[in-house]
Order: structure tokens, then C-alpha cells, then sequence
């Protein structure tokens, strides 16, 4: 989404801002799905070239378009975030290359190689790291049992709005503040997240605090619709951050403060709450 994901991608995403400044007020001339084309053919000679910012600038371009992408961007998400080192991330897009081309496609023996390139370097991360540092992980979504209980805490009449009450109570007691020592009720996190339903949609509303200490809002909508409700989480002592990440993707969707088990449980009710607006009771 446009805040994390912006904040995710380090120094070469901000050409995104610079490029969204030159392109200002001028229209699109090409419809949208010649405009992914263009852009996919941008982004594969910009890595061809290993211009990696450039590249990271077309791919954040056409994951604003709201037209279904080709598999190839995938592939090429998952080289861009290989190089910037967001591991999780890397492996997931190319994960999902590979179950949308196929053995037959074009890169398939490469995102396999690469995705094996990126187990060994996860490997070698995790014998450096501390033993406190939560494990990557991927939640299974909880069961439906668990949700009958949560219609009755919440007095909820359905599924889907007791879901919805238990992840925006986790995500507001697991918000992200710069200083995790202080904790004030009065005051807004600096990094915060609550999630709506409307149809088959969720809306999930960002808030974050800018360098001028003013809370910058944005929305974003993701269709459930064909969404796999595995999702995965992980935890990073060196940004004092736990991280949810967006199971279209496998961007960084929620920044959270430093708790593997409030990341665990929000990954899984969230993975629950996909599950069941896919197949409502």
C-alpha cells in the first residue's frame, strides 16, 4: 500500500515521488492495458541494465494501475526486491510467478534458482541473528471455531464484522510508535492501521506521522476475490518493527510494533477474515 510499501522499498522507491511530480496534470494517452505493456517492457530493459531504481519506479507505476498484471511482473518484482534485500518479500512475488506461468514459462528456472538463492541467504541471516528474533512465518488462518466465540465478545452478527472487530483491536493495540517505551492512550501511533468491509472488498485505512509531525491518511481497497488467506509475518530487531505482509504480493502491508505474538494472531485473523468473506456463512 502507499505508505508502507513507499517506506519499504529504500532510497530507489523515491523516484516514485519525483516521477508522479514530472508526470503531474498530464493524461494518460494510452489505454491501460498498452500502458502495462509499455510499462512491462520498460521494466525488463531497465533490468536488463541492472538499473535497479528505475526499474522499482516502473513496477511501483503499474502496481498502481487497476488492471490485472502479467505474470512477468511478478518475476520482475521478485528480481527488484531480491536486490534491495526484502527477502520475504522477493520470494513471495516469485513464488507467485511461478504458479501463474508454469514450468513452461520463460522464467521459470530462474525465479527457482533465485528463489533457492534467497533461502541460503535467509539461512545464513537467521545463525547471525539473535535467538529472541521471531521466525518468519506463515499463518494458518484460524478456525471457525474460534469465531464463535468472537461474535459473542463483540455481539457481532456475523462472521465477517466479529472478524473485523478482532483485527482492528489487534492492529490498534499493536500500532507502531517510534518510542515503544511509551505507551500514551491520548496520543495517536505513529504508524497505524483499521480495516473496513464494503462488499466483497476490505478498506484499509493508514495513518503515519510525517517528518512535520502531521498524520498523513491514505486508503487503499483489496478485492478478496482470488486472494490466498495464507499469510505470512516477520519480525525485525533492527527497525524495531514486526511486519504483516500483503498476501496478493508479498509487500509490506502492516508495520507494527515489535511483538511476534500480536503479529502472529493479526496475520491469522486476517487470513480468517479473507477466508471467510470468500466463502460467507
Amino acid at each position: 500500500m502507499s505508505l508502507t510499501k513507499i517506506g519499504s522499498g529504500r532510497g530507489w522507491v523515491l523516484g516514485l515521488a519525483m516521477a508522479a511530480a514530472l508526470l503531474g496534470g498530464q493524461a494518460h494517452a494510452l489505454a491501460p492495458e498498452h500502458e502495462v505493456t509499455r510499462l512491462m517492457l520498460a521494466t525488463e530493459k531497465a533490468v536488463g541494465d541492472e538499473r535497479w531504481g528505475e526499474a522499482g519506479e516502473f513496477l511501483n507505476r503499474l502496481q498502481g494501475l487497476q488492471v490485472e498484471k502479467p505474470a512477468e511482473y511478478y518475476y520482475y518484482r521478485g528480481r527488484v526486491m531480491a536486490n534491495a534485500g526484502h527477502h520475504n518479500e522477493a520470494r513471495a512475488a516469485l513464488e507467485n510467478y511461478v504458479s501463474m506461468a508454469g514450468s513452461d514459462s520463460r522464467f521459470y528456472r530462474e525465479s527457482l534458482l533465485l528463489i533457492t538463492e534467497i533461502e541460503k541467504s535467509q539461512r545464513s541471516q537467521q545463525t547471525t541473528t539473535t535467538a529472541e528474533k521471531a521466525p518468519v512465518a506463515v499463518i494458518e488462518p484460524a478456525g471457525r471455531g474460534n469465531t464463535a466465540q468472537l461474535r459473542r465478545r463483540y455481539g457481532a452478527r456475523t462472521d465477517t464484522e466479529a472478524l473485523t472487530s478482532h483485527l482492528n483491536n489487534l492492529l490498534e493495540a499493536a500500532a507502531w510508535r517510534q518510542d515503544q517505551r511509551i505507551v500514551r492512550l491520548d496520543t495517536p501511533a505513529d504508524h497505524s492501521f483499521k480495516v473496513t468491509v464494503q462488499g466483497n472488498e476490505l478498506r484499509i485505512r493508514e495513518a503515519e506521522r510525517d517528518s512535520q509531525g502531521r498524520m498523513v491518511i491514505a486508503t487503499e481497497g483489496m478485492p478478496v476475490f482470488g486472494v490466498n488467506p495464507m499469510v505470512k509475518w516477520d519480525c525485525e530487531e533492527a527497525n524495531n518493527a514486526c511486519w504483516v505482509y500483503d498476501p496478493r504480493d508479498g509487500s509490506r502491508l502492516f508495520r507494527l510494533s515489535l511483538d511476534g505474538n500480536r503479529a502472529s494472531e493479526i496475520a491469522a485473523t486476517l487470513g480468517e477474515l479473507i477466508r471467510t468473506m470468500q466463502a460467507p456463512r
